[in-house]
């Protein structure tokens, strides 16, 4: 395993996205078909390396001697979330095209937000992921508030 493979900064720190999993091998082939990630670590933690981050993933579970009064466990209601992934692109119509051609579902297909162009899909557990490509805001113009 090569280090740089790794979330392990030599000094500073890096961010990963750390997700609570109910299948970790239905998980682990979607983000590293889907998204184009390299698997590091199969399980214990599952580490996917994505572009220029990582993605952590583990079944869940109960309180730890880190986290005494934590359960982790996949969301249950796909229609509340309090966070999600957010991936950049450059063409998001053609990740958009890929991506559905691999069997990623999406709540619509790209929408133009002004500032952007936007659309949102689910993992296998429901997880929000959020796809946008810079457009209007490279010139300055800012999301539309009126929706």
């Amino acid at each position: 395993m090569n280090r740089d493979d790794l979330p392990a900064p030599i000094e500073g720190l890096v961010l990963t996205h750390f997700l609570t999993v109910s299948d970790v091998p239905r998980s682990r082939a979607f983000y590293a078909d889907v998204l184009g990630g390299t698997v590091v670590l199969e399980e214990n933690p599952c580490i996917i390396k994505v572009a220029n981050g990582w993605i952590i993933m583990n079944p869940g579970g109960g309180p730890t001697d880190d986290k005494p009064d934590v359960v982790l466990r996949p969301p249950d209601d796909p229609h509340t979330a309090s966070s999600f992934l957010n991936v950049r692109v450059a063409d998001i119509h053609r990740f958009y095209d890929t991506a559905v051609a691999k069997g990623a579902e999406f709540l619509t297909p790209p929408i133009d937000r002004r500032a952007e162009l936007r659309c949102y899909m689910r993992d296998p557990d429901g997880y929000l992921i959020e796809v946008g490509q810079a457009t209007g805001l490279l010139k300055g113009e800012l999301a539309r508030t009126d929706l």
